[in-house]
């Protein structure tokens, strides 16, 4: 069997005791309150009792992680440490000699990786913010360069900047890059292909983020967790690791609601109801409930991240090995399960109307005002089925040329607006479709499906051949209305 067919195994829901209607409940839950998943995956007794994704989202695609990549980067600590290349009690100037401040603070001292881990340096904000105006790209001497107010180990501070500097130590404790690493350790032996993870100027992966993975792939992680690091018969990841990784830590709020306030690990979120995560931006989850031997993955596009999960604590939890309706499951409610399973999509939006305008301004190019995204020019040219947009401008003065159905979506690649992720990224997989909501407006949207994020603009052609392009973007960590500009013909 090659590595690509290494999948988890299939069961019916009510096989390994959920019942299928609360699974349709969470479904339900999640469509009611508007929130944008991408994919779910629900374990249980390491087999895969659900599973679906909302179309043009689609399983054989990796999706971008975000913070999820922070549990990754924990466990090639656990596996360093396990090959005794570092340990956690290790000062982290030792492995930085070169980018030490010439006066460090006793608290910059006394910073162990452990500390690093457990989000808990002593700073008392992210020490992320000034890297990438770092012009030599040394972004461990930025964050290293950063005050350290607090005694480390007592105060908790969430810090892209301290899984960074994790990221570098592993490659100067093992001579490979943490992907390359982790790869034969822990991706191989998953079965676990594709992986990518982005890099910062000094080609060391950025460890906090990056990471891009299908959802099986999430899943298999959390279930290699939940089995206590063991994978067919091998300890992949030491179980006193995973024990240690999944505690409580520090403590990091007091709020019973709030399940960013239940303690943290070693780059593990600890949940209510005794679970605990890895999580990323926009609702990326890899959730493991010991106590009921169940694993949630999940990938989406929300800024309401506890929604999807109180919806799991109330939706799905509740239905757990309630034997007497386990026994009245009929095959009609699985069988309707599977069908909103495999029927699960995002619809494009799509509007019976036509427009005369669609002749006058195909293949005229519109001179952009100035903007915050450098769009120098756009070109709309239309055909029976579809329209080519083209962006000049922009990134690197590039020309972007995407294709969109007409009502439906239509897949292809395009680069994705600047200052939506961390570094730059080459052109991705897209799907995009376009409607006219009005005879003078014109709506287009693209989803980039290995990411969450998607663009919609919005054409208004006005009578004196001008034009008024609005455009917003579904999830960021900035406003998502990106911009509204005038263009001439």
């Amino acid at each position: 069997m090659t590595q690509t067919e290494l999948r988890l195994p299939r069961v019916r829901p009510e096989e390994v005791g959920i019942h299928p209607q609360a699974i349709m409940e969470l479904l339900d839950e999640w469509q009611e309150r508007k929130l944008e998943l991408h994919s779910m995956m629900i374990l249980r007794h390491g087999q895969v009792a659900a599973e679906g994704w909302w179309a043009p989202y689609a399983k054989q695609r990796p999706h971008m992680l975000f913070s999820l990549s922070k549990s990754f980067t924990s466990t090639a600590i656990g596996l360093a440490q396990a090959e005794g290349l570092l340990n956690v009690n290790d000062p982290v100037l030792s492995y930085f000699p070169d980018d030490v401040p010439e006066s460090p603070s006793d608290h910059l001292r006394a910073m162990q990786i452990k500390h690093l881990l457990m989000m808990g340096t002593g700073h008392e904000t992210d020490t992320s913010a000034g890297i990438h105006q770092a012009e030599d790209g040394n972004w461990a001497r930025v964050i290293l360069n950063v005050p350290v107010e607090r005694e480390p180990g007592t105060h908790f501070v969430y810090n892209n900047g301290a899984t960074y500097l994790l990221s570098a130590i592993v490659q100067k404790a093992t001579g490979q890059k943490l992907l390359d690493y982790l790869q034969p350790r822990l991706f191989e032996p998953l079965g676990i292909t594709g992986a990518t993870w982005d890099e910062c100027p000094r080609g060391i992966n950025t460890g906090g983020w990056g990471l891009s993975l299908t959802t099986e792939g999430i899943a298999k992680f959390g279930q290699l967790f939940l089995q206590k690091g063991q994978w067919e018969g091998s300890q992949i990841v030491p179980e006193a690791w995973v024990e240690e990784a999944t505690s409580k830590q520090i403590n990091n709020g007091d709020d019973g609601e709030n399940d960013w306030a239940q303690g943290y690990g070693y780059q593990f979120w600890r949940c209510r109801h005794g679970a605990y995560r890895g999580d990323g931006a926009f609702g990326q989850f890899c959730i493991v409930l010991q106590e009921l031997d169940m694993v949630i993955a999940i990938t989406s596009a929300t800024n309401d991240m506890q929604g999807v999960m109180n919806a799991i604590w109330t939706k799905l939890l509740p239905a757990m090995e309630a034997e007497e309706a386990i026994a009245r499951v009929e095959n009609a409610d699985t069988e309707r399960l599977t069908a909103r399973l495999a029927g699960l999509k995002l619809e494009p939006l799509s509007v019976e109307i036509s427009s005369p305008r669609e002749e006058a301004v195909s293949g005229i190019r519109f001179a952009l005002e100035e903007n915050p995204q450098q769009w120098r020019a756009i070109t709309f040219r239309f055909e029976q089925d579809s329209a080519a947009i083209t962006i000049e401008g922009g990134r690197d003065e590039a020309v972007n040329v995407i294709s969109y159905g007409r009502g439906v979506w239509r897949e292809g690649k395009g680069l994705i607006p600047d200052a939506q992720v961390f570094q730059p990224v080459d052109v991705l997989p897209v799907a995009a479709s376009f409607t006219w909501l009005e005879p003078d407006k014109l709506s287009a949207t693209v989803r980039f499906i290995e990411t969450p994020f998607a663009l919609t603009a919005e054409a208004c052609f006005t009578e004196d051949g001008g034009l008024e392009l609005g455009c917003r973007i579904n999830v960021s960590f900035q406003s998502t209305d990106l911009m509204t500009i005038r263009g001439t013909a």
